[in-house]
């Protein structure tokens, strides 16, 4: 009998790839958390469908982490190449919201100006910790998730019990 599990690192990859490049996509990033928990279910479908064996909540839990730790990595650099986008991107939507309002509170201009807290390397790596750590959560509960939805069952075999569906059509009355 082979209980061996199959390899968690191609679908996590694949669903943190797909999850931090979507996360990282500005209007589209809106749904940050989504998409994590969506690129999990992804790796755990592919995982599933891979699988010769019944993979239980806490093999999704672990892809799923995983894919959060992949996910955090690609929206880091995803951020990093994007960063002049994002930043023209929120100074015309801070343009657009100061015509409509009579005063800006003090300092919000200045708040775009510097870069935010990534722009540095102590602050890159401190954000990063903090998106692996979410991601990470996020990520398990879209692996369990995942593997509830799509995974395969386990014959349940009871001794002395027939199923009933099997034999429907040999009854006589």
């Amino acid at each position: 009998m082979d209980n061996q599990r199959p390899p968690m690192f191609i679908p996590a990859l694949i669903g943190g790839a797909v999850a931090g490049i979507l996360a990282g996509i500005p209007l589209v990033n809106c749904l940050c958390c989504i998409w994590i928990i969506g690129g999990a279910m992804l790796a755990a479908y592919l995982l599933v469908k891979d699988s010769p064996v019944v993979l239980s909540s806490g093999d999704g839990a672990i892809v799923g982490v995983f894919t959060g730790i992949v996910a955090a990595l690609v929206l880091s650099i995803v951020n990093i190449l994007l960063k002049d986008l994002n930043r023209e991107f929120f100074q015309r939507l801070i343009e657009r919201a100061a015509e409509y309002m009579e005063e800006m509170p003090p300092g919000f201009e200045d708040l775009l100006e510097g870069g935010g807290i990534e722009t540095s390397v102590p602050g890159f790596f401190l954000g990063l910790v903090i998106r692996v750590i979410i991601f990470s959560a996020f990520g398990a509960l879209g692996g369990i998730i995942g593997i509830s939805l799509f995974g395969k069952k386990a014959a349940r075999k009871t001794k002395g019990v027939s199923d009933a569906s099997e034999n429907t059509g040999d009854r006589q009355p």
